[in-house]
């Protein structure tokens, strides 16, 4: 059945107004070299998308030239402002970005774990209400949040789990109280990291995949032709609950201790670390600002990530000597491969995605060095060729994720002018 006029309207302002995302302005020429369309209807969605408000001339092509110059079309980055949140256990991260995706400002703030409801939300919401004026963003569209956690299919909203602070659940209903005008989302923060990682990362070019997350705790995202799968409950990639061997018992439902997480969490990768004889001491600093939002100390993503930074430099390339600290570091690495690739086998043997990502803080440290260690591993253990990749983007991951559907979801909105 074919399209109708007003529907193919909308298609065609849709793959200009992407193409103008993605290229950067455009002239009309251009626009229509690149879409196929005709010149007449070229025209006409220039004249629709302008009229709309959400493009404007930013200047003229081939300006050293003689005679006329084209119109060089560019979207109109202000027309709508994003909020990207990453809400860790005892954290708030947050950027303002335009439509283009373009950081305006960012912050984070620690919240401690004893700290009341009531204040944890004020900080909080406080916090994106400063970044929003820091920026300036007069016109605050979509609000995107990345928190850890199952997302209920069918709300869209934080499912109550232990172990998590009831202001997690709470923000998504404190920050539309107070933002009104905005449209505030909330999806599991693994998942963004893997949205994040394909869009731009380790996963670019990759329709199915699956992303190991590595951080304070452990989870995977799953993409499979081309589609983010949640599960029945919200829960695919629940990985920290799977039960694995070297653990003193079982996970519970409520528990994942004994799963997969009590191996490769960031307190038992820097136990770990400590066994193989290196130390936390002075090993934070570096990491703490950088990579991820989680508090400094022993256990923490930051420190974690450092040590495996650590024991990647001193085994790395034609650095690797005899030095006993580079031997401890090789066994260390060997031992958290070990681990990981439990996990990264059991993910392989269901779902055969081809390629895993091994994302976070820790998987990021690790680099190339640990990512071929445990693609070793996977190979004696499964049939399946499977690549395995580091992530890119680290702890950023998420609040990348958060932008980046934000700015979708702003965008599905805002696309679509209205008809003539």
């Amino acid at each position: 059945m074919p399209a109708s006029p007003s529907t193919a309207r909308a298609i065609n302002d849709r793959l200009a107004l992407r193409l103008l995302q993605q290229q950067g302005p455009l002239t009309a020429g251009k626009l229509k070299q690149l879409t196929g369309l005709s010149r007449p209807t070229v025209a006409d969605l220039v004249e629709r998308l302008t009229v709309s408000g959400l493009i404007t001339v930013v200047g003229e092509s081939g300006e050293q030239r003689r005679g006329p110059n084209a119109r060089l079309y560019g979207i109109v980055a202000d027309r709508a402002h994003l909020a990207a949140l990453d809400v860790r256990t005892e954290s708030v991260s947050v950027i303002v970005a335009d439509l283009l995706g373009r950081e305006l400002a960012a912050e984070s703030v620690p919240i401690g774990g004893d700290t009341g409801t009531g204040p944890a939300l004020e900080q909080a919401v406080g916090l994106v209400e400063r970044v929003v004026k820091e920026a300036g963003a007069e016109r605050l569209h979509t609000v995107g949040i990345g928190a850890p956690g199952l997302i209920d299919p069918v709300t869209g909203e934080l499912r109550d789990s232990t172990g998590l602070p009831e202001w997690h659940r709470r923000l998504v209903a404190a920050l539309q109280e107070r933002l009104p005008r905005a449209r505030v989302t909330v999806e599991n923060e693994t998942n963004l990291a893997a949205l994040a990682e394909q869009r731009d990362g380790a996963a670019r070019g990759r329709d199915t995949f699956v992303l190991l997350w590595l951080g304070h705790g452990t989870g995977a995202a799953v993409v499979l032709d081309g589609t983010l799968r949640r599960g029945a409950s919200g829960g695919t990639g629940e990985i920290g609950f799977l039960p694995v061997p070297g653990t003193d018992g079982l996970p519970s439902a409520t528990d994942c201790a004994d799963g997969f997480h009590s191996l490769a969490g960031a307190t038992a990768v820097t136990e770990l670390a400590a066994r193989h004889g290196l130390s936390a001491e002075g090993a934070g600093s570096e990491g703490a600002g950088s990579e991820g939002s989680g508090p400094e100390g022993v256990g923490s993503e930051p420190v974690a990530a450092e040590l495996v930074r650590a024991a990647v430099r001193a085994t790395a390339g034609a650095a690797v000597s005899a030095a006993e600290d580079s031997a401890a570091a090789s066994r260390f690495l060997d031992a958290l491969a070990d681990r990981v690739a439990l996990g990264v086998a059991s993910v392989v043997a269901v779902l055969d995605p081809g390629c895993v990502v091994l994302g976070g803080e820790i998987g990021k440290a690790g680099g190339e060095v640990l990512a071929a260690r445990v693609a070793e591993r996977v190979a004696r253990m499964s049939p399946l060729r499977t690549e395995v990749r580091a992530g890119a983007l680290g702890g950023r991951a998420v609040l990348r994720g958060a932008l980046v559907t934000a700015r979708d979801r702003a965008q599905d909105d805002l696309f679509a002018p209205p008809e003539r």
